[in-house]
């Protein structure tokens, strides 16, 4: 699935991407600044996510709560190297059953389960974001 949105689209986006998803495991593959966190904020206000949502630059990982129990948020743009994702547990959330949503997932690609949802977005020249979802 391919879509192009703008952030006037978000809450149709971000609802498309719930009920298309066929696992709760999301990779956000972009460049800096291209709206990954923007776009996870709004797919977590969908969820029923009633706390304030940022991005887990340094703290790697935050946890929501939902109206389907916890969401945990990743963000590992800034690890070293993969044991620090074995350190925070990183295995455990990933098999805990819950939305898991990962940002720069290149840095712990031997730690990522099978079935996961890739979500690639690019800026294009209109100002509009292209997601496809495989």
């Amino acid at each position: 699935m391919t879509l192009e949105y703008t952030l006037e689209d978000l809450p149709s986006i971000a609802e498309q991407i719930i009920s298309t998803t066929k696992n709760k495991i999301m990779l956000f593959d972009a460049s800096m600044g291209v709206g990954k966190t923007t776009l996870i904020k709004e797919i977590c206000k969908h969820l029923g996510v009633q706390d304030v949502i940022s991005s887990p630059t340094y703290a790697l990982v935050n946890e929501y709560e939902s109206n389907d129990g916890p969401i945990y948020h990743f963000d590992f743009y800034r690890i070293k190297d993969i044991e620090e994702a074995y350190h925070i547990g990183f295995e455990e959330y990933v098999d805990s059953g819950s939305w898991v949503f990962i940002e720069w997932p290149n840095k712990i690609l031997n730690l990522l389960p099978e079935n996961v949802t890739t979500l690639k977005i690019k800026a294009s020249k209109n100002g509009k974001r292209i997601l496809t979802m495989q």
